[in-house]
């Protein structure tokens, strides 16, 4: 069954952030979202998530769907390690040695047991993509996930979200037309300017 939102709107203070947006969202495929710094990307994302409320409007097909994210921030817990943070959302629905494999899928065999606090930038994104993609869920909300990375890990990167998270509906947030296509999307929202 597809999404449905119909006449979503969200202010935060004096700033009109979602004016009465309506769409239809397909059950699986990548949908690219773009739009300016503030338009409300983020803010949509975090309504079909449930971490806010609207003001006023309609979602209707998101009941028993499981969303994962991979969020602007990492969101990682510091002192643990990337196995861990994995584990923390994926509980033993996947084996240790499943996350291991997927870490090494994206460049970081052998930092299972590393301390998140130890790596780099951009390793820590890809602990972060990981997690987002390995944790069951029915929708993959990605929100700018590939930034901080280089070209070549880029690159790796998306090829390794396109093949683990096939089959589900992934929103993808991102201010690159070029990435939306590289990641395969088959339809493009352009959220409008703040008012």
């Amino acid at each position: 069954m597809p999404i449905r939102i119909r006449n979503l709107t969200k202010r935060f203070g004096d700033k009109q952030v979602l004016d009465n947006l309506s769409l239809d969202l397909p059950d699986r495929g990548v949908v690219a979202l773009e739009g300016r710094s503030g338009a409300g990307k983020t803010t949509l994302l975090n309504i079909l998530m449930g971490l806010i409320q609207p003001d006023a409007g309609l979602i209707e097909g998101l009941a028993g769907r499981r969303v994962t994210a991979v969020f602007q921030e990492n969101r990682l817990l510091e002192n643990w390690s990337a196995l861990k943070n994995i584990r923390l959302v994926c509980g033993r629905s996947v084996t240790d040695g499943e996350i291991r494999d997927h870490l090494r899928q994206v460049g970081l065999a052998g930092e299972e047991k590393t301390p998140v606090r130890a790596l780099s930038g951009g390793m820590k994104r890809r602990v972060a993509l990981v997690r987002g993609v390995i944790a069951p869920g029915d929708i993959l909300v990605l929100d700018e996930p590939f930034k901080g990375l280089d070209e070549a890990t880029r690159d790796a990167a998306m090829a390794y979200v396109r093949a683990h998270a096939a089959g589900r509906l992934i929103l993808l947030v991102t201010h690159d037309h070029a990435e939306a296509e590289a990641m395969g999307a088959e339809m493009t929202v352009v959220i409008g300017a703040e008012k």
